[in-house]
């Protein structure tokens, strides 16, 4: 019997786990790590996105064999630390990328028609059609930045929306191309010619600020921003110069920079908390409140069947474990 403890559990979590992992102790806790100090006898830890699982944090947990984050994305986990003490990290590979690629969409469209502005317009029972003409996807180029399984499936849609397509990636497939009619480039010659720009690179060193105040100025005037991947791909002092200064016409955002600090606020008044953090936190509150904005609260994987997907493939990576055959292991370098 392992002692297992989940972290950021939502409604549902608990009976599906509670079925699937039945003859094991379980505890769940609504919050995120930092906040728990009383897990110290867990052997399994599941945690999601807003849960960082740093040296300090794993400090707490001294009897820790398996950590398994419910998301693809593994960058809120220290990564050396967990392979110095021999902890194995299982994730979630697979699980949402017509998910994310269709909420991808729903803010292109938002923003390519209008719809946030026409609705809010007309919640005061105001029908005017000033300031609400949109444009077309057909013929339009858009960026992908990113062309992994999420990316390939926002090719997908674009291509039936007759979209010419860019895509950026460290390592082209020589096939798709041809098959999906879409074109390789390189990130400067992407934003120079793209009217829409979507991230869908993953969170590291080499991406961190992707999108920032030195090629910002390359991108297409007055193309649009959509970031349903990771907030701090982009810059957001940049994202905010190129929003005012008419290089972006506007942004579809799923995700921000330092997004953990909307449901974290006391941390504001930690004096501990870095003042880096606090000028992204004011700026993110100048983009919630522009109309040339749409901002959705990182609910792009959020829907019942890519919920019910992780729930599976997390449950079946922990049985996995207690069985010795571990699945969908993160490499450790």
């Amino acid at each position: 019997m392992a002692n297992i403890v989940f972290f950021e559990t939502q409604k549902g979590d608990r009976p599906y786990y509670n079925k699937r992992l039945k003859g094991n102790q379980l505890h769940f806790y609504d919050d995120t790590t930092d906040k728990i100090k009383d897990a110290a006898e867990a052997e399994i830890v599941s945690v999601f996105i807003h849960s960082s699982l740093q040296a300090q944090t794993l400090s707490l947990f001294p009897n820790l064999k398996l950590i398994a984050t419910r998301s693809t994305g593994f960058n809120h986990i220290d990564i050396a630390a967990c392979r110095d003490r021999g902890i194995i990290i299982c994730n979630v590979p697979v699980y949402g990328e017509n998910t994310v690629a269709e909420h991808t969409f729903a803010l292109l469209l938002s923003l390519s028609r209008n719809l946030h502005r026409a609705y809010l317009r007309t919640l005061k029972e105001n029908f005017t059609l000033s300031g609400l003409q949109g444009f077309d996807l057909v013929g339009k180029t858009l960026g992908v930045i990113g062309a992994g399984r999420i990316g390939l499936h926002v090719i997908k849609i674009a291509r039936g929306f007759n979209m010419e397509v860019l895509a950026v990636d460290p390592t082209p497939n020589t096939f798709l191309p041809e098959v999906l009619q879409f074109s390789y480039a390189s990130l400067e010659e992407t934003l120079s010619n793209s009217d829409i720009i979507t991230l869908h690179a993953p969170l590291n060193e080499k991406t961190r600020h992707l999108i920032n105040r030195q090629n910002i100025s390359l991108i297409k005037k007055g193309a649009l921003l959509i970031n349903t991947a990771r907030g701090e791909l982009v810059e957001t002092e940049a994202l905010l110069e190129a929003l005012n200064s008419g290089i972006l016409s506007g942004a579809g955002l799923d995700v921000l920079e330092g997004e953990e600090m909307f449901t974290e606020e006391e941390k504001l008044f930690n004096p501990q908390t870095p003042r880096e953090t606090l000028s992204t936190m004011l700026k993110n509150h100048l983009l919630l409140n522009r109309e040339d904005v749409v901002i959705t609260p990182h609910i792009g994987f959020y829907s019942r069947e890519a919920v019910q997907r992780i729930r599976e493939t997390t449950a079946d990576n922990i049985l996995s474990f207690l069985a010795g055959r571990t699945q969908n292991a993160v490499k450790t370098p």
